[in-house]
């Protein structure tokens, strides 16, 4: 028999303060509550959270829906409070008093403005995991320096520049959240970690993570061959990339397909088969795998001639039916990749229960659990206009932890 807190979700009865907005920080709020935790948002009096606002911006897509409201805030319960007036703190700090978890993003000067850095609320309950992100850490002259992912991840991480085809192309823009959502990932990872701890030590902590630190952690590879005084090579576009058999190429369609062999000795005949070129297992030209990056722009330009003949469904078809012997990777364009039925097979996607009406499917916390139930299924929280709690909400509140 399963045990019934799994039943309801790991962390059934964790409560958790969300005082963040974009993105990162709220969006580990939300992998919490997608395990079971009570979160509650605590947003701006009038106004809400800005990141309501997302959608309206320029060059979003048009939706009946707030989506990225959605994404970030789904299972949450919302209380308006004003942290700049003492009213709004002691409302704060009550609920701190019988919280787990406190999140939030503000710079650390803004905290100590607000009266909410961690020396003023673990006080307040000896037991509170306090999570804080900031945009480039909480030490030195960029402490307080406001951060996206577009420039503290994707910037200075060196990604950026990094993924450019060669060295003549502008620097790549990021696209929203690219960077947040493995940020929030992180912090979640800090938050749990700080509850094992708390399991065996009976104490909180106050945990920490960046955008920078994160960004450089997703260029790690590159990054520490720089730490350790690598010498880098020439960046080179696609045409002249030195392995032609771990390249992307153009298909008939317009669409692109990505080889990768890393066991060429073994899969190179298989491939040579696929594409009606099994002449080329025995041309001394390719024969060996030296031969093969001696001469790979040449064989770049013939696999370019060969992929150009057929569309991508097709090569689809040849090269998965052959055993997983050639391993292949397709570019997806965003408009086919989340509605597609192996998208929700592999639990990237998840059906909702409407709160209001139809409510469409949501981008699913990457990771799963057997023999525990999908919490992001639950009814979405306040998606709609932001609640101010009148007189005595915060005691209600309470009174719904508790």
């Amino acid at each position: 028999m399963e045990d019934a807190t799994m039943e309801k979700g790991i962390f059934e009865g964790l409560k958790v303060l969300d005082c963040a907005s974009f993105i990162a920080a709220p969006a580990a709020a939300t992998v919490l509550s997608d395990f079971g935790a009570d979160v509650i948002k605590i947003e701006p009096p009038v106004t809400g959270d800005p990141y309501r606002n997302l959608p309206n911006l320029p060059g979003y897509p048009a939706s009946p829906h707030n989506f990225a409201w959605m994404l970030e805030s789904r299972n949450k319960k919302s209380l308006a409070l004003d942290l700049a007036k003492p009213d709004g703190q002691a409302v704060l700090y009550r609920l701190v008093a019988e919280a787990d978890v406190f999140i939030t993003n503000f710079p650390p000067a803004v905290r100590g403005r607000l009266g909410i850095t961690y020396d003023e609320l673990a006080p307040l309950n000896e037991r509170l995991i306090y999570a804080s992100f900031t945009g480039y850490g909480e030490k030195g002259e960029e402490a307080n320096k406001p951060g996206f992912d577009s420039n503290a991840y994707w910037a200075r991480s060196g990604l950026m520049d990094l993924v450019r085809a060669d060295v003549d192309v502008a620097p790549a823009r990021s696209i929203a959240g690219m960077g947040d959502h493995p940020c929030a990932m992180a912090l979640y990872g800090a938050i749990v970690t700080a509850l094992y701890k708390r399991e065996r030590s009976g104490r909180g902590s106050h945990v920490r993570s960046n955008l920078m630190a994160n960004g450089i952690w997703a260029n790690g590879i590159l990054a520490q061959a720089k730490l350790c005084g690598a010498k880098f090579g020439e960046r080179r576009p696609r045409e002249r990339a030195l392995n032609a058999v771990t390249n992307h190429y153009k298909c008939r369609d317009g669409r692109w397909i990505i080889l990768s062999l890393l066991n060429e000795d073994r899969q190179w005949p298989t491939l040579a088969r696929c594409i009606g070129r099994e002449d080329f297992i025995t041309d001394v030209r390719f024969a060996t795998r030296a031969d093969r990056h001696a001469r790979s722009l040449e064989l770049i330009k013939i696999f370019d001639e060969i992929f150009a003949t057929k569309d991508l469904a097709e090569w689809r078809k040849i090269l998965d039916g052959n055993g997983r012997c050639v391993r292949t990777r397709c570019w997806f364009r965003l408009r086919t990749t989340p509605c597609s039925p192996s998208t929700a097979r592999s639990g990237s996607t998840a059906a909702r229960k409407p709160s209001h009406g139809i409510r469409p499917a949501s981008a699913s916390t990457a990771m799963r659990f057997f023999a525990v139930p999908d919490m992001t299924r639950r009814r979405s929280g306040n998606c709609g206009p932001q609640v101010r709690w009148p007189e005595g909400g915060a005691s209600r509140m309470l009174l719904d932890w508790n």
